[in-house]
């Protein structure tokens, strides 16, 4: 099984990422990625079915923001962490820093 299309690096959009990076489930992937590198399609916590989780991946991959990796049956997931920073540099991590800022204001003491 090939790689899954993704745009070339030239072709990532900023609109697209901010999209993408907008919704919590998809925010969440791509901190479980950012936390513990390339994980496997299925291995996501996230209060979601598989075929929504298969519609935020593939928003991801076609937003320039991840990369799947077909490997016999299973597909891996990572971040385009270098494209991203090259074309956008610090989006990410600010994008992330202020989703964790939520994520521990919303935690009760």
């Amino acid at each position: 099984m090939p790689n899954l299309d993704e745009p070339s690096p030239q072709a990532i959009d900023l609109a697209a990422v901010l999209h993408a990076l907008s919704d919590p489930t998809r925010l969440a992937v791509v901190r479980q990625i950012q936390l513990s590198g390339e994980r496997l399609c299925g291995a996501f916590e996230v209060d979601v079915a598989k075929s929504t989780l298969s519609q935020h991946l593939r928003v991801l991959r076609e937003a320039g923001i991840t990369r799947t990796r077909c490997r016999g049956n299973q597909r891996w997931v990572s971040l385009r962490r270098d494209d991203l920073d090259l074309l956008f540099p610090g989006l990410l991590d600010v994008v992330l820093s202020a989703a964790d800022r939520r994520t521990r204001a919303d935690v009760p003491a």
